[in-house]
């Protein structure tokens, strides 16, 4: 549901590739800032005359930022690769699939769907040479190759993907003019987060702005709030467990969670509107206090996406800015990163689909698409220099500099917790009920399913 909020609706589209070698964006080997290299070891493979299909969900200017990038691959190897991308990919993928007319490769927006496919024997797992290289080549790179191991049918674990674009939700959003005038610096421990919430009430100020409204799917932000913080409290197995049901959903550990959301979102002087309009307030609305003169809060927490709901003409790094959802440093869990990302998968296995997947984990890959728009890579050996802006940039650094990285876990929890009880009881809890009850009430709705 959360990524339906992004995407763009419109109709699949089977066309082949319409970018092709001769409309490459930069020259090979000319600009010094991308890592050649690693195309030029492409030119070992010889694919010329075949062909590679790949399904994913990039529409509209995704498909086009993607088809420039794999335009390099089909110059290097001699393939030809033709992408279709649909808004319906989750439901095509399966239905293709058990029809034996899977593309070569398919990119998946979600790991919940692809391990799904694994454990019917959909997908083809990859070497330990590859896995190596994402644990070397990626920030927090074990965390990667964990999110893309899954159960096969006979139920033993194997490694099924890269993943190749990021999304990153553990940032603050902040207006540094707001910032300057009341003399208030960045924090950079959840400590200092707190004390800084303290001091903008002292100062007569409101600190947050908090929105979970969103239609149907009323609730889901108050989903990544819990997530981020229980990765700031807890060890990221504890998260795993938890996500799983391993860890039921009422134990302490969650429940503190919980609670330490309702720290910030459950206090009426802590929140623009008071607690109680947290529920009521859409989450794409919820931002523009921090604008307002003289602003109605100074700090937003939100995915990546959310200037996409700023007030038109808002320049990020002047008009607004944003800052790492910092970790505890009494806790001493390093830099946790909570987001998503796009797997990218064998799903009819060929010699063209195994380079695809090689070109995909290489440094270029994720320069190419760095230099335009829309794309985070935690790859250690893509230069950051080639990012298309420095707030890019910025989120890239954050990335990089994860020491734990985590899916979205509602994402990855069966659809009537992760897209209901979790949505509803966060509503619930921000109008005043107890942590404990919700959590146990959310439980019950697992337990249900089982």
């Amino acid at each position: 549901m959360k990524k339906s909020l992004l995407s763009v609706a419109v109709a699949l589209t089977l066309s082949a590739s319409a970018v092709h070698a001769a409309d490459l964006m930069f020259k090979p080997g000319e600009d010094a800032r991308f890592s050649w290299s690693s195309y030029d070891a492409l030119k070992s493979t010889n694919l010329s005359g075949e062909t590679i299909s790949v399904f994913g969900p990039w529409m509209g200017d995704e498909k086009g930022n993607f088809e420039r990038v794999v335009a390099y691959f089909e110059k290097a190897t001699g393939a030809k690769v033709n992408y279709a991308g649909s808004d319906s990919f989750e439901q095509q993928i399966v239905i293709d699939a058990q029809a034996g007319s899977a593309p070569n490769i398919s990119v998946f927006p979600q790991p919940g769907l692809a391990a799904d496919l694994a454990a019917k024997g959909f997908i083809t797992p990859l070497n330990d040479t590859v896995k190596k290289a994402v644990v070397s080549d990626y920030a927090a790179g074990q965390s990667w190759v964990d999110l893309a191991t899954f159960k096969n049918q006979k139920g033993q674990k194997e490694f099924y993907g890269v993943f190749y674009r990021a999304d990153l939700k553990s940032l603050v959003w902040y207006s540094p003019d707001n910032f300057a005038d009341a003399g208030y610096d960045v924090p950079e421990t959840m400590e200092d987060l707190k004390a800084l919430t303290e001091q903008i009430v002292a100062d007569g100020g409101t600190p947050w702005c908090i929105g979970l409204g969103s239609g149907a799917a009323t609730g889901w932000p108050a989903t990544d709030w819990v997530e981020d913080l229980l990765l700031r409290t807890q060890p990221a197995s504890v998260y795993d467990k938890w996500v799983s049901n391993e860890i039921k959903f009422d134990d302490p550990r969650i429940v503190n969670a919980i609670e330490e959301f309702g720290w910030f979102a459950r206090n009426d002087e802590y929140v623009d509107g008071g607690a109680g309009a947290v529920a009521s307030t859409d989450f794409r609305d919820s931002p523009k206090g921090l604008f307002q003169s003289p602003p109605k809060c100074y700090l937003h927490r939100q995915a990546s996406f959310i200037p996409a709901f700023f007030p038109e003409g808002t320049k990020l790094g002047l008009d607004a800015d944003f800052f790492y959802f910092p970790s505890y440093e009494s806790k001493k869990l390093g830099n946790p990163v909570l987001g998503a990302g796009t797997l990218v998968s064998i799903t009819n296995d060929s010699k063209g689909a195994r380079a695809f997947i090689d070109f995909i984990r290489s440094p270029i890959a994720h320069e190419l698409w760095m230099a335009q728009t829309g794309f985070i890579s935690a790859h250690l050996k893509a230069n950051p220099e080639v990012y298309s802006s420095e707030a890019a940039k910025k989120q890239g650094e954050i990335l990089r500099y994860a020491t734990t990285f985590r899916f979205d876990g509602s994402d990855l929890m069966p659809g009537k917790i992760g897209a209901g009880s979790f949505w509803t009881g966060m509503v619930d809890y921000t109008g005043g009920k107890d942590a404990k009850e919700v959590a146990h009430d959310i439980q019950k709705t697992w337990d249900a399913l089982k």
